[in-house]
């Protein structure tokens, strides 16, 4: 669904398939010095679950089977390839039709258990992987799923595919065959992470796609190994996707009370105004609602009224994420440290916060706020400050003495904050001049608001307009000269992907176990990479360093250490200026639609969650 755009997958490995592929080739062959096998895999520690249990603890072994539910989505699409840069690609095709070598678990920070392979070695040092394929895994035209498909998928997606999916493959010394089902992928250094990336990645049917351009868009309907097949499309508009009955890992443990529906749906809508008109007429049955005024002030309509719909609250364990308006440094105008602090006093999310939402939100304070993974108040010590020792002199004030963002004001103009923002634009050379904010020659500080007509993940288009236009009325007061543009969902995906703004709303999920995928969220190498999600255009030694030192590091004392020093540099950094989040996601949803709510899991609505453990009452 319209949320958090990171696809994660998992998997189980059960004792009774690795007894089934006893007679390969690889497992006639001694296990290799060290070597850690079985049935799933953790960051740090064992697997939570042992190699027998018979489902995910947070799922209804026993949910009903069959149904329909229909999800709404912002925009359009024009690709069912969701794998490559160009084009919109359709979100379900992704999620439900394709499927991974190991499932990510939501209940553990980062265990991934065996789906189409079922088992899985690495070296004690994580510098390879080998994972064996599963006998009886297909695609859904019956086709068995070979070592050449996963060699082809890896290959192709690490040098066509999305660049979400080339840092890691930049890092395979070599893949090779190693038995009829399996295959071992050797790094080009030892990181913890990487056998764990690898095995998220989505294994596609090589007949289909070899001799094609893989990076090209299309509308082509791909043959997956999910549960799901793709039934209708209607470009732009719906896709419809249905079970398949004859689905060749519907009896896995791993799979055990998961995908319950028979049908799902995803219908495109213009902006989310429209999608909320249709969740109230019956025509979507699930609504995500991000504003906590609306969720206790608007929903008195009559499908409310009658009881064919519910609100559900869902808590969730998982990091804040980082969520505002993000800054572009590779504009000379947000190079200076002292001007993007400058635009963060100007920001007054206590009024804001009041004005459009009740004051319901609790602010970002940090991109890993609402976890232990957090920066903490003060000044950095331990092995934080190891680790942001060698950049000292580099690093924004308040890296590694401590930073905190300004209180704000019951008003709306925080006098306070705007002497500081004056303040700090003079240090750097910005000076009023009959009213009008310029520098030594005279050019005035005026700049573009990006925004995305029809909303985000986490905010509606009216929300992020309203915030976005207080916002410019409060830089009036310092003499900056800000205009807002709206783009349709395919003019923003286009200028985003090349960096083409000056600020712009900015959304990063954030998982309890970050690693290499930091790289691409802010690491050097992105800034200059067409499609990277490093859109403030982050090109600090310091931030790759402490990135090396997450992926590598063997303690989970020291991951954390390594992560919260990444906080305080981005934090300090003040590439963004965050607004708020919620600790709890809002869903209302059709009343016989139901979810396994005894066990919420460690990280709540996730991707994953819905719609792959819901089920649908039968009706009497």
């Amino acid at each position: 669904m319209w949320f958090l755009r990171k696809l994660n997958k998992s998997f189980t490995l059960r004792v009774l398939c690795l007894l089934c592929g006893a007679f390969s080739t690889v497992a006639l062959m001694p296990l290799s010095a060290g070597a850690q096998s079985g049935h799933g895999l953790a960051m740090y520690g064992e697997p939570a679950l042992s190699s027998g249990f018979t489902a995910l603890p947070y799922v209804n072994p026993e949910a009903q089977q069959g149904g329909m539910i229909r999800l709404a989505e912002p925009g359009g699409f024009d690709s069912l390839k969701p794998w490559v840069l160009k084009g919109n690609g359709a979100w379900g095709i992704g999620v439900h039709v394709a499927e991974t070598l190991m499932y990510r678990s939501l209940d553990e920070p980062f265990t991934l258990y065996g789906l189409l392979a079922e088992r899985v070695e690495t070296a004690p040092d994580r510098s390879w992987v080998e994972f064996t394929l599963h006998p009886e895994a297909r695609f859904s035209d019956n086709s068995p799923v070979t070592v050449e498909d996963v060699m082809w998928s890896f290959e192709t997606l690490g040098t066509q595919g999305h660049p979400r999916y080339h840092s890691a493959w930049a890092r395979v010394a070599s893949m090779e065959k190693t038995g009829e089902r399996s295959v071992r992928l050797t790094f080009t250094e030892a990181d913890r992470e990487l056998p764990l990336l690898m095995g998220l990645r989505p294994v596609l049917k090589k007949a289909q796609w070899d001799g094609q351009d893989f990076s090209a868009s299309s509308l082509e309907v791909p043959v997956g190994s999910g549960p799901y097949i793709v039934d209708k499309v209607d470009p732009g508009r719906s896709i419809t996707l249905r079970r398949n009955p004859d689905y060749w890992g519907k009896d896995l443990a791993v799979n055990r009370g998961r995908n319950n529906l028979d049908v799902i749906r995803y219908d495109y809508f213009g902006d989310a105004n429209a999608m909320f008109e249709a969740f109230k007429a019956g025509e979507v049955t699930v609504w995500r609602e991000l504003s906590a005024q609306k969720w206790e002030t608007e929903y008195d309509f009559p499908l409310m009224q009658r009881g064919d719909a519910v609100k559900t609250e869902i808590p969730h364990g998982r990091p804040s994420g980082i969520m505002g308006l993000v800054m572009n440094t590779r504009n000379p105008l947000f190079a200076d440290w002292r001007v993007r602090q400058a635009m963060i006093e100007a920001f007054n999310f206590r009024f804001i916060n009041m004005t459009l939402n009740g004051g319901k939100d609790r602010r970002i304070t940090s991109y890993f706020a609402n976890s232990d993974l957090a920066m903490q108040p003060g000044p950095a010590g331990g092995r934080e400050a190891e680790l942001l020792e060698p950049f000292k002199a580099d690093l924004p004030p308040g890296t590694i003495e401590g930073y905190s963002l300004p209180e704000g004001s019951d008003r709306a103009l925080d006098r306070g904050a705007l002497r500081r923002a004056m303040a700090l634009l003079a240090e750097a050379g910005w000076t009023v001049r009959d009213g009008v904010l310029a520098d030594a020659q005279g050019r005035p500080f005026a700049f573009e608001i990006l925004l995305n007509q029809s909303g985000t993940a986490m905010r509606t288009a009216s929300e992020t307009q309203q915030i976005a236009d207080i916002y410019v009325q409060a830089l009036r007061n310092l003499g900056i000269q800000a205009r807002i543009t709206l783009l349709d969902s395919a003019q923003f995906v286009q200028r985003t992907n090349q960096f083409q703004f000056d600020m712009t709303w900015y959304e990063r999920a954030l998982s309890l176990s970050p690693g290499n995928e930091q790289l691409l969220y802010w690491g050097s190498v992105a800034a200059d990479q067409p499609g990277s999600r490093n859109w403030m255009g982050v090109k600090s030694p310091a931030v790759d360093a402490v990135i090396g030192a997450m992926v590598t590091a063997e303690t989970r004392d020291d991951f954390a250490s390594a992560v919260r020093a990444l906080d305080r540099i981005l934090t300090a950094g003040r590439y963004v200026v965050p607004v708020g989040f919620s600790p709890v996601s809002r869903l209302a949803h059709a009343a016989d639609l139901r979810y396994p709510d005894r066990t919420t899991p460690l990280y709540g609505d996730w991707p994953g969650f819905l719609p792959e453990l819901w089920w649908q009452e039968a009706r009497e």
